[in-house]
């Protein structure tokens, strides 16, 4: 991870120690908002060669430097622009006030500016850094922005978006490009930051990767770069057990469908062996829908135990269509020494137990994954859920820490976190997984590759990559059954 600092991301309060880093290194801060707002320049230039006028939108901050110098810009190009100003121009400072006196423009009042066909908007009033709502003043030109249609171009974040939770402040722009500096934020990844961005172009201003990767902390963006080494990988000899059993667990004969799609996803992800164990009165079912996944009567607690004797049993998905949810706590218990993947009715059931599920994976020698989406979450993790404060980001990493699992938090910003601190976002997901099924299929192909060898945090991590490439084959409109046919290993 320290090797790959593109993928951070970087919070906003990080980032500002990063400029003043940068500062102290001795390169001038002024020089990095010349290059900033020049990139933005070329940005705007370059995606919207027809604008009529280019309306820059100017804060008071060193957001509206970059606009300041981004209007110089676009003047020398022989572009035609006009600059508004929130609150008192006079009040500029440092790097700020030099941008605006050089630009040599004299700008008008924010609350001034009423959008016209033609029109594109630079908006360079607030950036990253916002931690309040944003004034009135703002908002109404926000709505009229919007109701006019107005094309958006964002600097380094929309304005009134947070970006360190994704989340509007009172209001935000929804811009159709954002243009940010040398890495993302959270707020650029995360819903609905991510849909208000738009389009992200990141640029290199300058700034030493050696001061960026002193500050990066623990968080990325979700990509093969970080866990593609920590993969098994299929060679000459390998065979069937070397690629791993997987155990998945079915509900009764009516409730067959999802234990079959999570096997079935888990051996196209390239488990070696995948048995589904079931309620002996739903073997029937399942032996007339299944060709290459096995079957085993698994009925109460002593049969698992049974199970458990053979040591090649050593990974487990438990939860998805398992409905009874004493029985499933009782598994639970019987598995603390292996590699268990907890989904869908496996967390609900300990939604009064939640102690003990975390006890068992903190004192057991196993390795857990657990893959709420957000009820599920809310469920296990209730305080977590309701503070608004927090991003999904840190929710997710409180609660890897609290129950001692991987946490796959779901949804379109899948975050993945493990104990020790580390979080990604995943960002590759397209909206067609929002379907039935769709996380059976996901535990089935993280339970494959836990099956495999690969370490919890990286099983987790590479499966739900997966997961949103193998939407990305099915297409528009899937179904759980094409989701799963679209599932292929890495590589």
């Amino acid at each position: 991870m320290k090797s790959l600092p593109r993928l951070f991301l970087i919070d906003p309060v990080v980032m500002a120690r990063i400029d003043a880093a940068a500062g102290q290194s001795g390169i001038p801060l002024y020089d990095l908002m010349e290059r900033a707002g020049q990139a933005v320049a070329a940005s705007v230039l370059r995606h919207y060669p027809r604008a009529q006028r280019f309306v820059v939108l100017c804060g008071g901050g060193n957001n509206g430097g970059d606009g300041y110098v981004a209007a110089r810009a676009l003047l020398q190009s022989g572009a035609v622009v006009a600059v508004h100003h929130l609150g008192d121009v006079g009040a500029l400072r440092g790097d700020a006030r030099t941008a605006f006196e050089r630009s040599g423009v004299t700008p008008l009042p924010l609350d001034g500016y009423s959008p016209i066909a033609g029109d594109v908007v630079i908006d360079a009033v607030f950036g990253a850094g916002l931690s309040r709502d944003v004034p009135q003043e703002l908002i109404r030109v926000i709505e009229a922005v919007t109701r006019a249609k107005v094309p958006v171009l964002a600097v380094d974040l929309p304005s009134g978006l947070c970006g360190r939770r994704g989340v509007p402040l009172g209001a935000s722009f929804r811009a159709e490009r954002t243009v940010t500096f040398m890495a993302r934020k959270p707020g650029h990844v995360l819903m609905p930051g991510r849909e208000l961005c738009g389009k992200l172009e990141v640029f290199d201003i300058g700034i030493p990767s050696r001061i960026l990767d002193a500050h990066a902390g623990s968080v990325a963006e979700n990509s093969p770069l970080i866990w593609r080494d920590a993969l098994p990988h299929a060679d000459m000899e390998t065979h069937k057990f070397r690629r791993g059993h997987l155990t998945v667990f079915s509900g009764p004969a009516h409730a067959t469908g999802a234990s079959r799609m999570t096997a079935l996803s888990a051996l196209k992800a390239g488990a070696g062996i995948v048995t589904i164990a079931a309620p002996r009165q739903a073997l029937d079912v399942l032996s007339v829908t299944l060709t290459a996944v096995m079957n085993a009567p698994v009925d109460d607690a002593d049969d698992l135990q049974s199970w458990l004797d053979d040591g090649r049993h050593g990974t487990f998905v438990l939860g998805p269509g398992f409905g009874d949810l004493e029985k499933a706590r009782q598994f639970v218990s019987l598995l603390g020494d292996r590699a268990v993947v907890l989904d869908a009715d496996a967390i609900t059931a300990f939604r009064d137990h939640k102690e003990a599920l975390f006890g068992l994976v903190t004192s057991g020698t196993g390795k857990f994954v657990l893959t709420p989406h957000e009820g599920e979450f809310a469920r296990l993790f209730p305080d977590l859920a309701a503070d608004r404060m927090l991003s999904k980001i840190e929710k997710a990493q409180a609660a890897s820490a609290r129950s001692g699992a991987v946490l796959v938090y779901k949804g379109a910003d899948t975050v993945i976190a493990a104990p020790d601190g580390w979080a990604l976002v995943n960002t590759n997901a397209p909206a067609s997984l929002a379907t039935a099924g769709s996380g059976d299929v996901l535990a089935g192909i993280i339970g494959a590759l836990l099956a495999q060898g690969a370490p919890a945090f990286e099983a987790a991590a590479a499966g739900v990559w997966l997961h949103g490439e193998a939407g990305h084959r099915a297409g528009d409109g899937l179904t759980a059954e094409d989701l799963a046919h679209a599932v292929r290993p890495f590589g």
